[in-house]
């Protein structure tokens, strides 16, 4: 029996991109939220306090990414084996059910304002929603730096995409107030927003969710890898207990045992193991146990 470990993955280290990234957008979301609040407070706009709303929440989010790659960077210890790359998925969870929580109080008071109108200063609203505007794209095109497959960029991105969406939302409510002085466009368009928020948020939730519920990694078939490795090694009567997870999206990780005859060469069937894994399935973190059988008991284990 052999049992083997292969530490050397692609997500064991960590570079600073994403965490600088993330902290950037941070500071332009927080700074701006301040003028945000003041203009929607001033015009009345239901958007505008809805989207400062929104990046209060976003600063929070992009505040807790930031540590979370921040605690990331902290070596293995004997209590937490695999390191704190994981607290990343954390975070995105978080931020995707805070969205819910951003949705549900933008309709909410969406509602409320249809019932109950009130005036709203389209030039102000204008001024602030353009400067919005502008602060979202900078910030999201500084996340666009970052490792787009990292879901808690992703989460971040999200956040300012919403953010951004809000920010043309305000814009267009109050370029129809100026023209038309219909204000009932304020709230619908803050309602439109929020629709597009939740779409984007359940697919957060639901990726991280299956991460920290040890799901398997996307795409990884465990059928499918059977299949190769008892078709194609030689000397490999049986592979069993397949079992893969991922730490983070970028960290995927199995266990397998794989039952070969008495003439192989572990060493060699260990190897080509480890080579199919991380060639073909793209995990490189791997432990593999090598089970020898007499011809007699590879007959048994195959019926």
């Amino acid at each position: 029996m052999a049992q083997d470990h292969d530490h050397n993955a692609p997500g064991h280290t960590h570079g600073t991109g994403n965490q600088r990234a993330v902290g950037i957008a941070a500071i332009l979301t927080g700074g701006f939220m301040i003028a945000e609040v003041v203009g929607g407070l001033i015009s009345g706009s239901l958007a505008l306090i809805a989207d400062a709303g929104h990046m209060l929440t976003d600063f929070v989010a992009l505040s807790l990414a930031w540590f979370a790659f921040h605690l990331a960077k902290r070596p293995a210890s004997w209590k937490a084996t695999y390191g704190f790359d994981r607290f990343s998925v954390l975070a995105a969870l978080v931020n995707g059910l805070s969205l819910f929580l951003i949705a549900a109080w933008i309709c909410f008071e969406a509602i409320k304002r249809l019932n109950e109108p009130v005036e709203v200063l389209g030039g102000t609203m204008l001024l602030i929603a353009v400067g919005g505007l502008i602060v979202n794209i900078l910030a999201f095109w500084i996340l666009t730096r970052g490792e787009k497959d990292n879901l808690n960029i992703k989460a971040a991105l999200l956040h300012v995409a919403g953010d951004l969406l809000g920010s043309v939302g305000a814009i267009i409510a109050s370029l129809v107030i100026i023209y038309t002085g219909w204000t009932p466009i304020d709230p619908i368009l803050s309602v439109f927003v929020a629709i597009i928020i939740l779409r984007s948020a359940w697919h957060v939730v639901r990726e991280s969710g299956h991460i920290l519920l040890e799901g398997a990694p996307r795409d990884f078939d465990r059928r499918k890898l059977i299949q190769e490795l008892e078709a194609e090694l030689s000397g490999v009567i049986k592979v069993r207990h397949v079992h893969a997870w991922s730490i983070t999206q970028e960290r995927p990780m199995i266990t397998l045992e794989v039952d070969v005859n008495e003439d192989a060469d572990t060493d060699q069937v260990k190897i080509a193991v480890k080579t199919l894994l991380k060639e073909r399935f793209n995990i490189a973190h791997s432990t593999v146990e090598i089970n020898q059988y007499s011809q007699k008991q590879g007959s048994e284990l195959k019926s």
